[in-house]
């Protein structure tokens, strides 16, 4: 009778618990919803090809997000190839390669550390390491600098959970059919865990898409009218990295300018400009849960 009415009990909280979390994810689901339907209610028919393809203008009308999406983007690329591979690399070492002693547990307590930093911090670091210090000026190449030293943290994290998540049992096979440590690595855990390594990336390049702290803190442009030098050119070798160097403004910077002036016009523009921001970090949730189900299909064949 006792055993009875315990497991009668832990069912009502069972149930309990998945009402609270079903709570929980409605007060997000809706307050994201809110925001996207008042974004687009005020910003929705300001959305043209005129819009993305004119530079910022004193009159509302004219004005367009030109420079700050290709800012945006210039930013991000920067960010993601330098953030990406050294976090990944430092996420399989700390897991799986380092020694377990007071040196690696300083690390990872610096590390659990360094995530919750605010970007403002990062901003004045990068201000005095990467301007002043190393005189890479106030361009594309500082803030990409800048927001990978932010997400870095956030990226070893992910990679190191996502590392063990993955079964001993696997390396213990690979071991046993005559595997060394790096074929293990590569050839078995780096493949189960990828789902998970890339959805901690692109939540990462989420944060840093929105920064707009540190890169005012380096010196971004709160008005430009040009475009950085283009990396792709007609001659030979095809490439430049010309724009690394090229001043730049990026989307929330852009919004913040536009919403600072008195003029509701240019309030309409800000929020057009947060509806293709916020519609920007969606498309990489997406792609994110897209590359997850990829790697999960082709690994469970």
């Amino acid at each position: 009778m006792e055993d009875t009415q315990n497991i009668a009990r832990r069912k009502s909280l069972d149930a309990l618990f998945a009402i609270i979390g079903l709570l929980a994810l409605l007060v997000g689901l809706i307050t994201l919803l809110a925001l996207l339907v008042d974004l687009a209610a005020d910003g929705a028919a300001r959305l043209s090809w005129q819009f993305f393809t004119s530079y910022p203008s004193r009159f509302a009308a004219q004005a367009g997000i030109l420079s700050a999406w290709v800012g945006t983007t210039l930013v991000m690329l920067v960010t993601a190839a330098t953030a990406v591979p050294l976090g990944v690399a430092a996420g399989v070492y700390l897991e799986e390669y380092a020694p377990k002693n007071w040196l690696t547990a300083l690390i990872e307590i610096n590390i659990a550390n360094l995530a919750g930093v605010p970007s403002i911090v990062y901003g004045l670091m990068a201000l005095g390491l990467f301007v002043y210090q190393l005189h890479l000026g106030q361009s594309v190449l500082t803030a990409g600098l800048t927001l990978a030293l932010l997400i870095l943290p956030i990226v070893i994290v992910a990679t190191r959970e996502s590392i063990r998540a993955v079964p001993g049992s696997i390396r213990e096979a690979a071991y046993a059919l005559g595997a060394t440590k790096w074929q293990t690595v590569r050839d078995h855990v780096l493949p189960y865990s990828t789902g998970g390594i890339l959805t901690g990336v692109i939540i990462a390049l989420s944060r840093a898409i929105g920064e707009t702290a540190p890169l005012i803190t380096i010196g971004a442009l709160t008005f430009i009218a040009f475009l950085p030098n283009p990396p792709i050119t007609s001659a030979f070798p095809f490439l430049s990295f010309e724009w690394l160097m090229s001043p730049f403004t990026v989307m929330p910077i852009q919004m913040f300018n536009w919403i600072s002036r008195p003029q509701r016009e240019f309030h309409l523009n800000a929020a057009a400009a947060g509806l293709v921001l916020m519609v920007m970090t969606l498309a990489m949730n997406g792609l994110a849960i897209y590359l997850r189900y990829r790697f999960r299909k082709r690994i469970k064949w």
